[in-house]
């Protein structure tokens, strides 16, 4: 299992590992696969919070991802995307799933539009990568 996230996620509170079964669930009742590096995070680390770089990261619980996402009606202002997390604040971090390469994007949880997404970067680990190290000019 590749773990390259982990250099990125040192300052997070991490909650237990997933269990692989609900992953399954979820993928199911979604409809599609999450990417792989996701799954490895899921498995070592079903959510978390805390900072990540000069930035904040808070990724969701795999089995609250469909409630939430309904929840903030997802499905209604920005279809093809799943929130996974958020930068504790207006910022939503996405997986985008009208693409065949299912990459990370943001997008503000206030006016959330699919045109208002922005890439976070084309793999998890690439995403995190960026916001731990690119994004701290805010």
């Amino acid at each position: 299992m590749s773990t390259n996230f982990q250099k990125y996620l040192k300052s997070l509170d991490l909650n237990d590992p997933a269990d692989p079964n609900v992953i399954r669930n979820v993928e199911d009742q979604l409809g599609f696969q999450f990417p792989i590096e996701y799954v490895n995070f899921l498995l070592h680390s079903n959510g978390g919070e805390g900072p990540i770089g000069e930035n904040y990261l808070k990724l969701w619980r795999v089995d609250d991802l469909i409630e939430d996402n309904e929840g903030y009606s997802v499905e209604e202002f920005a279809p093809g995307l799943l929130i996974i997390g958020s930068d504790g604040g207006d910022t939503a971090y996405c997986i985008d799933t009208r693409s065949k390469e299912m990459p990370f994007v943001s997008m503000p949880f206030i006016g959330m539009d699919l045109d208002e997404v922005e890439p976070c970067g084309p793999t998890f680990n690439e995403c995190l990568k960026i916001l731990y190290t690119e994004l701290n000019d805010d």
